[in-house]
C-alpha cells in the first residue's frame, strides 16, 4: 500500500470536469425560474449594506440565513452529494452558517456594519459587486456554457464571496472573523477542487478568500454610520 503523502489531491477526486460542470447545468435547470428571486435577494442585501439603518444588519444576517440554507439543501445535499461523498459534510457546514447567522439577525445585533476605512470598503465593496454580478460569467469566459453559470443564491462561491464581502464591511472583529469562518473554508474547498481538474477558475475563491482577510486585517478605524 501506498504511503499516504504519495497521494496527490488528483487521487481524491471524484468526478470529472464534465460531470462536474454539467451539475451546475442541471441545477440551474431544476431550480429555474428562482434566479430572478436570487438577484432580487442579492440587490436588497446590497441596498441595505450600502444605506444602513437601525435594523439593516438584522434583516441582512436573516436574508443571508435564508439564501445559505437554501444551497445547503438544494445543491449540497441534493444535487452534490450524488458525486461527491463529502458533500452532506459541505451541506452541514453550510447550514451551520446558516443558523449563525440565524442567531445573529433572530438574538444579536446583525450583520452591522459602519464606515470602513478606504482600502477595506473598496474590496468588501468589490467583492459584493463581484458575486452578485460578475461571477457569472466568469464560468463562461474559461470557456463552460452559459446554462452552467453560477449566481448568487444559487450555488455555494458566489453566496460564500458575497457573505466574505458583507462580512469586511462590517464593525465587530470578532463577529466579522466568525461570520467569515465557514465561506473562507468553503473558498479553499472550491479551489482545491477546481485546482485538481486543471481549470482556471480557481484562483477565484483563493483570492476572494485572501482579500477578505487582508481586507478584515487591515487597521480600523470605523464610524457610525448615520
Amino acid at each position: 500500500m501506498a504511503e499516504w503523502w504519495s497521494y496527490s489531491l488528483e487521487d481524491f477526486l471524484l468526478f470529472s470536469p464534465r460531470v462536474y460542470w454539467r451539475m451546475f447545468a442541471l441545477h440551474n435547470e431544476a431550480v429555474w425560474p428562482l434566479h430572478g428571486t436570487a438577484a432580487l435577494i442579492g440587490l436588497i442585501v446590497v441596498w441595505w449594506t450600502a444605506r444602513p439603518r437601525p435594523w439593516s444588519g438584522r434583516a441582512v444576517a436573516l436574508v443571508l440565513a435564508v439564501v445559505w440554507a437554501w444551497v445547503s439543501w438544494s445543491f449540497l445535499w441534493t444535487r452534490y452529494a450524488t458525486i461527491n461523498w463529502a458533500a452532506p459534510w459541505l451541506a452541514g457546514g453550510f447550514a451551520l452558517q446558516s443558523l449563525l447567522l440565524l442567531g445573529l439577525g433572530a438574538f444579536g445585533s446583525g450583520l452591522w456594519r459602519g464606515v470602513a476605512p478606504p482600502v477595506p470598503r473598496a474590496i468588501g465593496c468589490s467583492l459584493l459587486f463581484y458575486a452578485l454580478l460578475l461571477h457569472p460569467v466568469t464560468g463562461m469566459i474559461a470557456g463552460h456554457p452559459p446554462a452552467a453559470a453560477e449566481l448568487f443564491g444559487i450555488m455555494p462561491d458566489p453566496t460564500a464571496i458575497a457573505t466574505l464581502g458583507v462580512a469586511v464591511l462590517m464593525k465587530g472583529a470578532a463577529t466579522a472573523w466568525v461570520v467569515m469562518a465557514i465561506p473562507l473554508v468553503w473558498c479553499l474547498v472550491s479551489w482545491a477542487t477546481l485546482h485538481t481538474m486543471g481549470g482556471p477558475e480557481g484562483v477565484v475563491p483563493a483570492t476572494a478568500a485572501i482579500l477578505a482577510v487582508v481586507a478584515r486585517a487591515w487597521p480600523r478605524g470605523y464610524h457610525q454610520c448615520a
